[in-house]
């Protein structure tokens, strides 16, 4: 068996290898609570609830789940902004021995009826202002249950940085109709949840990683791999104080906010700061009032931190660890953060299929644009994408990782766990599908993409999947997604588009107004351009590299 690379600049203090604790994650938190009980643990627009408060909240939510019914590997739906609402049901869900499948609360009807048919959840946990796209569902007879909270339930009127404006109507007045139970309420009903009966193979979280099949695939995540990623995330990035401070500003949805934003922070007893969406001034003016101390995020929010008016006026002493992923931090925005700081910005690298990072920088020696190092007990090689042997450093390949944080493999999709897998040198590796090397220093760094991805300002967008929605409009006969260049956001969706014949009148702002009802807005094409036929191969597929590569040459033609 061959050894891992080797990491000439591995942190001294750290050990390559390790077993990680594996116990039911709700358990992180019940210890915090034991250990810091009158301790904050969450600040939220003027709110707080110190960890006894919020242990005590989510065994009374974890109750009224087993009430309903939920036992043993059930799945339940969580579709909420970021909020005490959602670490109290994330916890909850857990606690009851049940799994957490994390929506993006951007998604809307038709994705949500196919992640409850998927998943077989029966309840869902959601934002009241979120209900009009779930309450459908129970209609459809895909749920039984809707739980709501109304986010304005735990702000504090008149709080300097107030909850947004399009939040702050919605109250548990809006929560009523069959099926539908109120946030307050089923904490309200005291129901104590029985004896924690999973742990370290049973399902904890499926989050959903979208797909070249036009649908997105469910990532089967245990108590052990989604431990792996927080215990080591908590000693490979020192932040043991107890004044630790953390800004939450990534969408607990999505897995690095999930777990550095959330596990992390909660594990250690630490204070965490909540921002229900991203707003620069907001953030800022956060930092300041609680003397936050770290705060992990993806390129766009930190070159969009810097576009605050008189960003120098704002008192950021406090941050003494930045850094994300998502997508490279360009250079020049590197610079300006550290001058501004004094901080390097720490880059690291994971998928959903990781349950975040495999592969993040060493903190004292940090390179740009860089993936990072292979973190504790994980391997990763770079080979050929078809002849899968090995490829030497400096050459480029695809990524695979061996680890305890990689997924057991997609729901109820054995043909793609298969592909998803090989052997190497006696070990299982995850094939991630992304194109990179690796340095001498066994450094990796990432090049392209094997799967047809846009990567649009550090969200996935898979075009099979935003095809499969927009074959739904009655008046186009076929669609092609490719990535268009954008200066800000570095890429964004662009649809390619035949009309049905008798919709010759159907214009592109009408297309994309339909898009924005039925899915993300991140995922809704930003231009359409309409043609009388989709270039075919023999065989009857769509030619997709065709129109990006035309799309990419009309983007280098000079202005004018």
């Amino acid at each position: 068996m061959m050894p891992m690379i080797p990491l000439p600049h591995w942190p001294e203090e750290l050990p390559r290898e390790t077993r990680f604790a594996d116990h039911n994650v709700a358990l992180n938190l019940k210890a915090s609570a034991a250990r810091v009980p009158e301790r904050t643990a969450l600040h939220f627009h003027g709110f707080s609830l110190s960890y006894a408060e919020l242990w005590d909240q989510v065994e009374r939510l974890a109750g009224w789940l087993q009430s309903r019914g939920i036992t043993r590997g059930d799945r339940v739906l969580l579709y909420m902004q970021n909020a005490p609402h959602y670490v109290i049901a994330y916890y909850a869900i857990l606690r009851a021995d049940a799994a957490v499948v994390p929506v993006n609360p951007m998604n809307r009807q038709a994705e949500l009826e196919h992640l409850a048919a998927d998943t077989g959840a029966r309840i869902a946990i959601a934002g009241t202002e979120l209900l009009p796209h779930v309450t459908p569902l129970l209609e459809a007879g895909l749920l039984d249950q809707v739980l709501a909270g109304a986010y304005a339930d735990m702000t504090e009127p008149g709080d300097e940085v107030p909850l947004f404006e399009a939040l702050q109507g919605h109250t548990d007045a809006d929560i009523s109709g069959p099926g539908l139970t109120a946030f307050r309420a089923a904490l309200a009903e005291g129901h104590p949840p029985g004896p924690v009966t999973t742990g370290a193979d049973d399902l904890a979280v499926i989050p959903y990683s979208s797909g070249t099949t036009g649908q997105p695939k469910g990532c089967m995540h245990t108590h052990a791999s989604v431990q792996a990623t927080i215990q080591c995330g908590a000693i490979w990035n020192p932040a043991d104080g107890e004044d630790e401070v953390h800004l939450t500003t990534l969408p607990l949805f999505h897995v690095t906010g999930m777990q550095n934003g959330m596990s992390i922070p909660l594990m250690k007893g630490q204070e965490i700061v909540l921002l229900c969406r991203w707003n620069r001034e907001a953030a800022c003016r956060l930092i300041a009032r609680h003397r936050v101390t770290r705060w992990r995020s993806i390129a766009t929010m930190a070159i969009d931190l810097l576009q605050t008016p008189d960003i120098a006026g704002h008192d950021l002493g406090s941050l003494r660890g930045i850094g994300g992923g998502g997508a490279a931090m360009p250079e020049a925005v590197a610079d300006r953060l550290h001058g501004l700081t004094g901080l390097d910005y720490i880059e690291g690298y994971g998928l959903s299929e990781t349950m975040a990072a495999t592969h993040i920088n060493p903190v004292h020696r940090p390179k740009r644009q860089c993936l990072g190092i292979p973190v504790i007990s994980v391997d990763s090689r770079i080979i050929d994408p078809v002849t899968l042997e090995e490829l030497p450093a400096g050459e480029t390949g695809e990524i695979v990782t061996h680890g305890p944080q990689v997924f057991r493999g997609y729901w109820q999709r054995e043909d793609e766990t298969r592909a998803a897998f090989l052997e190497l040198d006696g070990k299982t590796f995850f094939r991630t599908g992304d194109l990179g090397y690796r340095d001498e220093e066994g450094y990796f760094f990432m090049v392209d993409r094997v799967k047809r991805m846009i990567n649009a300002a550090g969200f996935k967008v898979w075009p099979a999947e935003v095809e499969a929605l927009m074959h739904a409009h009655p008046d186009l006969a076929e669609v092609c997604v490719i990535g268009a260049a954008d200066p800000r956001r570095g890429e964004t969706v662009k649809a390619v588009a035949v009309r049905r014949a008798g919709a010759e009148a159907l214009t592109e702002a009408q297309v994309i107004d339909w898009c924005h009802g039925r899915m993300a807005a991140y995922k809704c094409p930003k231009s359409v351009e309409f043609t009388a036929a989709l270039p075919k191969s023999a065989a009857g597929k769509v030619l997709w590299r065709e129109l990006a590569e035309k799309e990419a040459t009309r983007a280098a033609q000079p202005a004018g």
